[in-house]
């Protein structure tokens, strides 16, 4: 298994957003999707997260906030562990990205990008400013066949 960060960063009721066009056997070719990427050996997901926005990006992050844990199961690729971030300020000049082409993107505008499945249902639930929230997603070959989506709220507790 693996654990990754996305992050979507906010501007002016939008979000940052990298087209997927440059890197060559890239499961994510053609889509649209937030920044981020693998932790490295150690790392927190606020670690992760700080150097892979730096790294797409050019940016340095100084306020984010934690929104999901998604996990992702699939017939063709590792299971994924992957923390969901938005972030509203930063710092920096945004530079070029080595995996595709970033572009501020209005949310209203970001449902008709090629995106992921199990992606619309998670910016559904950041655009509605969700509470903290968990999002399994089962994607067979490219087709998402099963999504469980578990929200809470300030009082919620393990109901087991």
């Amino acid at each position: 298994m693996i654990n990754t960060t996305l992050c979507y960063i906010e501007r002016d009721d939008q979000y940052l957003m990298l087209h997927r066009i440059k890197k060559h056997n890239d499961l994510n070719e053609g889509k649209w999707i937030g920044v981020g990427g693998k932790f490295e050996e150690g790392e927190t997901p606020e670690e992760c997260l700080l150097r892979e926005v730096k790294e797409e990006t050019g940016l340095t992050l100084t306020e984010y906030r934690l929104r999901a844990v998604i996990t992702f199961l699939s017939d063709r690729w590792e299971t994924e562990y992957m923390y969901l971030f938005t972030a509203g300020g930063y710092t920096g000049t945004m530079t070029d990205c080595e995996e595709g082409v970033l572009e501020w993107v209005p949310k209203e505008r970001v449902p008709e990008l090629e995106l992921w499945e199990g992606d619309r249902i998670f910016l559904k639930k950041l655009m509605e400013d969700a509470p903290f929230f968990t999002l399994k997603v089962v994607y067979e070959g490219d087709v998402l066949a099963d999504s469980t989506l578990m929200e809470y709220g300030q009082n919620r507790t393990n109901d087991v």
